[in-house]
């Protein structure tokens, strides 16, 4: 993860979550984590086989991922593969998001998020151990898959599922529990696949309360990741659940174009996706050229395409206001998908025409 701002023994004591000292305060203070185990560190160190390097998954700014096999809860024989992050030594601030991951994902329950089993805090001779539990999400990141040489290329069947996914996901997040949760760091690589592909929100540690009642957002830091936030965000540091839908307009850009935010491997006209894209909105033939090429299946997904631009296009509006909930996004998603199998239900040429005309203002 890439932010915009950067921050800079023999005894073995278990700590609990939920006493939080001076500096590690969490955003969430009225979340509770009580439906999570708590694992201690020698159970985390057999399922990986001490940390083992051929264990290892991955490495991020949080700090280093493991494969491991835990005990089942429901038959104690049975082994489940699970994922464990292990938090780099990163001070306060590392463990602020340790704790938040903790209480966001302990307090919800929801199909397109991904399950947080439990987690472990220790003191060991090397210092605090925080650890996350997961389930195992085999099939990695949607970015994995989008990359220049991914195992697997998502045809674009998989692709809008994977959109409605999301957007399920951060529609639940924003409307659908007491108290709105704003992600703040929504992108390809916190969008994980499981076994049958289902796409599963991850990685929360920076997301934040929504506005109290009767104020309009939260002023925080910047912070996320470049070429996904929000521009009012940036500028001003005023939060939104509209921050939110602004990634997300991004994120189905990449499904679209298969291209990350920005790539500055590539020419200096195409580092940046959004100017790199608008020049080719009003034209259909130019749209063309910046499909995925690994997109195959021809014009019949050209128009799909052009239609869930539409839906991007109404995520990425410059005021924040206009912006549609992600309950209507999701809504518009799952109508983009029922016109792709029926060409009964392509709009007529006149309004299609209509609609390339629209264009990211």
């Amino acid at each position: 993860m890439m932010c915009f701002k950067c921050y800079n023994g023999e005894k073995k004591d278990r700590f609990d979550i939920r006493t939080q000292p001076r500096g590690h305060s969490s955003p969430f203070p009225n979340l509770s984590s009580n439906k999570l185990k708590v694992f201690t560190l020698s159970e985390l160190k057999q399922a990986t086989r001490n940390f083992s390097t051929s264990a290892k998954l991955g490495e991020g700014g949080f700090g280093c991922v493991f494969k491991g096999f835990i005990n089942g809860s429901d038959d104690p024989a049975k082994k489940i593969d699970v994922a464990i992050k292990q938090l780099g030594k990163r001070g306060e601030q590392g463990h602020k998001q340790w704790m938040t991951e903790v209480n966001v994902l302990g307090s919800v329950n929801h199909p397109n998020l991904v399950k947080l089993i439990g987690y472990c805090a220790e003191d060991d001779e090397r210092g605090i151990q925080r650890l996350l539990v997961y389930e195992c999400m085999p099939n990695g990141s949607v970015a994995d898959h989008l990359s220049s040489k991914p195992a697997v290329s998502l045809s674009w069947a998989t692709r809008l599922r994977i959109a409605l996914d999301a957007a399920r996901g951060l529609a639940y997040l924003h409307e659908e529990i007491d108290s709105q949760i704003i992600f703040r760091d929504f992108k390809s690589s916190n969008i994980l696949l499981d076994e049958q592909w289902n796409a599963k929100l991850s990685d929360f540690g920076l997301a934040r309360l929504g506005p109290s009642e009767g104020l309009t957002h939260v002023s925080t830091e910047v912070a996320g990741t470049m070429g996904y936030a929000a521009p009012e965000y940036i500028r001003t540091g005023h939060l939104t659940s509209k921050s939110d839908v602004y990634s997300y307009g991004i994120f189905l850009y990449e499904l679209i174009t298969g291209r990350r935010p920005l790539e500055r491997n590539r020419p200096r006209n195409e580092q940046k996706l959004l100017e790199w894209i608008k020049p080719c909105l009003s034209d259909h033939k130019k749209f063309a050229q910046i499909l995925d090429p690994r997109l195959t299946e021809g014009k019949q997904i050209l128009r799909s395409a052009l239609k869930l631009s539409i839906v991007a296009n109404r995520c990425l509006a410059r005021q924040p206001k206009t912006r549609p909930r992600m309950s209507q996004v999701q809504v518009m998603v799952n109508e983009v998908i029922e016109a792709s199998t029926s060409a009964s239900c392509d709009p007529c040429p006149s309004r299609r025409s209509r609609e390339r005309k629209k264009s990211i203002r």
